[in-house]
């Protein structure tokens, strides 16, 4: 179930979904610039592949954008946490005509600006880059593409990027569900039993 917060700026009940703060796992390619020299494939981009976790975080202040910010790490074949992997941030926007824009810096040394759309009558969101920026030291990229989709109460989405002459590969994908909120269940179950028990078992009698 969507929820919209009654506080949320009007233009961004489209995105409504996407707010919260989830969590998951997916996989990752090495070789993009996430990890030390030496450490992907030998056959090109994309080509040695990795588990990891992220957390991604979607919230609003009552303005016109949502705060996006994402952080991942490896994870061994155990699903132990080894290393980070990349951390973002960014604003999410969505205009009248369903048109969604984002900015986005990541800790890599490349800032982004994204265009795409809101598609009719679902909550998925394809997303291709329109600017980059990179710092000197940033690994070589060109180019983007994303897509986000709201599926059966999570958040999946898959990436592909492109280093200057070759064409996009695919290099993240996830499945994330939405992380529980402790603070409103106790709010929930304070407001609808009233105080909470001292014994637990009292929830059962």
């Amino acid at each position: 179930m969507i929820e919209i917060p009654s506080d949320l700026h009007p233009d961004l009940v489209p995105l409504a979904f996407l707010l919260g703060n989830w969590q998951g796992a997916g996989v990752a390619a090495l070789d993009w610039g996430h990890l030390p020299a030496g450490a992907g494939g030998e056959d090109g981009p994309g080509t040695d592949k990795c588990n990891f976790g992220q957390e991604v975080a979607f919230s609003h202040d009552g303005r016109d954008f949502l705060e996006y910010v994402s952080h991942s790490w490896q994870l061994d074949e155990a699903g132990e946490k080894v290393r980070p992997l990349e951390t973002e941030s960014g604003y999410w926007r969505i205009d009248s005509e369903r048109k969604v824009e984002v900015v986005m810096i990541r800790d890599g040394g490349v800032a982004e600006v994204w265009y795409g759309e809101l598609a009719d009558q679902k909550p998925q969101i394809d997303l291709v880059t329109d600017a980059v920026a990179r710092t000197a030291s940033a690994p070589e990229y060109s180019g983007g593409k994303r897509l986000y989709g709201y599926v059966n109460g999570d958040l999946m989405w898959v990436g592909e990027r492109s280093a200057p002459g070759s064409p996009l590969q695919p290099y993240m994908s996830a499945q994330l569900k939405k992380a529980v909120d402790l603070r409103e269940i106790a709010k929930d179950l304070s407001e609808k039993e009233g105080d909470l028990p001292d014994d637990g078992i009292a929830f059962f009698k």
